[in-house]
């Protein structure tokens, strides 16, 4: 089925419009929350909430040219706030090695500032990816959005480790130049 059919069945607050979602994309949502939560459980718990907030939001949300990515972006929300609330998140050497790779170009905080400086900054991250080659943002995405790890994103790429790891390096300078052209200080 297709994505602008299941979104219509949400509009019509259909309940098959949750089992359509299932079947197109819940062995890539369940396989999403897996590579952050580490337990097959959980996962099926995040994809379950994923729908859920899915039912919610649609409408007045209406991503039919972006389906997936806004299922992910949920999926990917909910398995981090599940690493959170049962405090393995810094237990968890794979996030946290991700967290240092990118801590030298994004600034941190909770004030008010802060999330002003967030909303910018997504869209400067969005322009700068859209400025980049197609595989160069594959990569980029698939580390620090699906939080791959470098070896998975080489296999998937058919290319060395090394060659990922220096793309990765290069991205993040082009990023930080990239963010300071743009008037973005961390």
């Amino acid at each position: 089925m297709e994505d602008k059919e299941i979104i219509r069945l949400y509009f019509e607050k259909d309940e098959t419009a949750i089992e359509k979602t299932k079947e197109k994309y819940g062995h890539w949502l369940k396989t999403l929350s897996y590579g952050i939560v580490r337990d097959i459980q959980t996962a099926e718990e995040c994809e379950n909430d994923t729908y859920l907030k899915a039912w919610q939001t649609i409408p007045p949300k209406d991503p039919k040219e972006y389906f997936y990515p806004y299922l992910a972006c949920i999926i990917r929300n909910i398995s981090l706030n599940c690493c959170r609330i049962k405090k393995s998140l810094k237990r968890s050497a794979h996030i946290c090695e991700l967290s240092e790779e990118l801590e030298t170009v994004l600034a941190g905080g909770t004030d008010t500032e802060s999330m002003i400086d967030e909303y910018i900054l997504k869209s400067a991250i969005n322009n700068f990816l859209a400025s980049i080659s197609k595989d160069k943002r594959i990569i980029f995405v698939r580390r620090y959005f699906y939080l791959d790890s470098v070896n998975d994103i080489a296999k998937n790429m058919g290319v060395s480790e090394s060659k990922v790891k220096v793309t990765l390096m290069r991205l993040r300078q082009k990023l930080s130049e990239y963010l300071k052209k743009e008037g973005y200080t961390p």
